[in-house]
């Protein structure tokens, strides 16, 4: 999710106003289903999300809208949230649902407590099943069945097994902003990571890396980006010996086939 301008400044301080009061006693759950019921409604409804976000109108009034709209309804946490996203100016209208839906995903990952590690492979595993698995990847995307259906299936696949926080943002990954589940499930971690300042590194190896090696991997790239590592490990048998690591934009390729590749390139030229 990219912003910029107003945009960006509102969902900054938005989040800021979100962990103020998950700080407090606001159930981080609830909040974050009522924001993403929020966030759905918006986007559904072009003449709301036009007035929500039209700069000519005062604050109070728009705030007022909201409060009719969901008071009532909404945790008190999340209608403040609300309250105030609306009054807020935002660059492109749609940026708005899309805020209120990044501030419930955060707020689903705050849910998780000192889970955060588990969470985040678990969303990792999760995507990677969706990713190798044809059959559940149709199933989850079949526009003739309905959000119920796909959540059912999702029930049925996590079956208890992953923390209440796995479940739900799997769950909010088939109606959100997200082209795809598997997108949503990747942007989701790298949302966990956020929320606990670190940066999530995909490694790619021939065999499982033992403990002292991840422990060794995670704290060199600590030392290069100057933040905790979060290591998504997958292994891959095309790699053949070394490995080969992506942190968003930056690839690290020491495998074996890449300085294969080197060498054979440097013999032809």
């Amino acid at each position: 999710m990219s912003m910029r301008g107003a945009s960006a400044d509102a969902l900054a301080a938005l989040s800021t106003e979100l962990e103020s009061l998950l700080s407090g006693d606001a159930d981080a759950v609830r909040v974050g289903d009522d924001l993403f019921a929020v966030a759905r409604l918006v986007r559904q409804d072009g003449a709301l999300r036009r007035v929500a976000t039209d700069p000519s109108l005062p604050a109070d009034a728009k705030q007022g809208l909201a409060q009719d709209l969901f008071g009532g309804k909404a945790s008190d946490a999340a209608l403040q949230l609300v309250k105030s996203a609306v009054g807020r100016r935002w660059t492109l209208n749609r940026d708005l649902a899309d805020a209120i839906e990044r501030l419930s995903e955060i707020a689903i990952v705050r849910s998780a407590g000192n889970d955060s590690g588990r969470l985040s492979d678990e969303l990792f595993a999760v995507g990677q099943l969706v990713r190798d698995n044809s059959d559940l990847r149709d199933g989850l995307s079949d526009p003739a069945r309905s959000t119920e259906d796909k959540s059912a299936l999702i029930d049925n696949l996590l079956g208890g097994k992953t923390l209440p926080a796995t479940a739900t943002l799997a769950k909010q990954a088939l109606g959100g902003s997200y082209r795809t589940v598997s997108a949503a499930l990747a942007q989701y971690q790298q949302v966990a990571a956020e929320v606990h300042s670190q940066s999530v590194a995909e490694v790619r190896v021939a065999r499982p890396l033992s403990e002292a090696d991840r422990t060794r991997l995670s704290a060199a790239l600590a030392r290069q980006y100057g933040r905790e590592i979060h290591l998504n490990e997958v292994v891959d048998p095309d790699v053949i010996g070394g490995l080969r690591v992506e942190i968003g934009d930056d690839v690290i390729d020491g495998t074996v086939s890449s300085r294969l590749s080197d060498a054979g390139r440097k013999l032809a030229g």
